[in-house]
């Protein structure tokens, strides 16, 4: 889901300047 794959990022060391790829609404689902 949108929400792991994100908190994913976030721990995984996401930048916060590159913090608009994980907005729902630019979230790819990944199949």
């Amino acid at each position: 889901t949108w929400l792991s794959a994100t908190l994913t990022a976030i721990v995984q060391g996401h930048k916060q300047s590159q913090i608009h790829e994980l907005l729902p609404w630019n979230y790819a689902v990944t199949v």
